[in-house]
């Protein structure tokens, strides 16, 4: 299902296809992608059949959010490659698993395709669909040198306000936030 689309990019639901299980692994098995994404019990990937169980768990995480929250494929509309994912979704407390109110915008993409803005351009669209869905304000968390990824939060507009410790169990993270214009 598509969730939005951009001039470039189409973002829908990861599926338990064989193209995007494939490509699932081939993101979540990579350290330089994973090395950014702090302790996951999936990650990083070291067998493909470990994806499924990663396309379940999000769909899982997000079921209730009826679309307006979830962990989404980054879809390039001219080739269809799967170039990585946005995602869009309540920031898990102190406690690493209660949601929070504050809404987190993120994006992990394959290697291959970095540089060609395609972070950016799905980071808005997902930025404009959180407000347009009541989000008040949106926030992104960076783990603590990861250079490119704070780049992209700044190109969407976002304000730095330091490290801070208040999501994912306290684990201390660059956050960036942009308020509804």
């Amino acid at each position: 299902m598509t969730v939005f689309e951009t001039e470039r990019l189409v973002v829908r639901d990861w599926t338990e296809e064989p193209g995007d299980l494939a490509r699932i692994f081939e993101i979540y098995s990579l350290v330089e992608v994973t090395r950014w994404l702090g302790a996951s019990p999936l990650l990083p990937l070291t067998d493909p059949a470990g994806a499924p169980a990663v396309v379940r768990r999000w769909h899982a995480r997000h079921a209730e959010h009826g679309g307006r929250y979830g962990i989404w494929a980054i879809q390039r509309r001219d080739t269809a490659q799967v170039v990585g994912t946005v995602l869009l979704k309540p920031l898990p407390g102190l406690d690493g698993s209660t949601a929070t109110s504050d809404i987190e915008v993120g994006w992990h993409l394959h290697p291959d395709s970095h540089g060609h803005g395609f972070a950016t351009e799905a980071g808005r669209a997902a930025v404009e669909h959180g407000f347009a869905v009541g989000a008040s304000e949106i926030y992104a968390v960076v783990s603590p040198g990861n250079t490119a990824s704070m780049a992209v939060a700044r190109r969407l507009g976002m304000t730095p306000i330091g490290r801070r410790t208040d999501w994912y169990g306290g684990e201390e993270l660059e956050a960036f936030v942009l308020p509804r214009p």
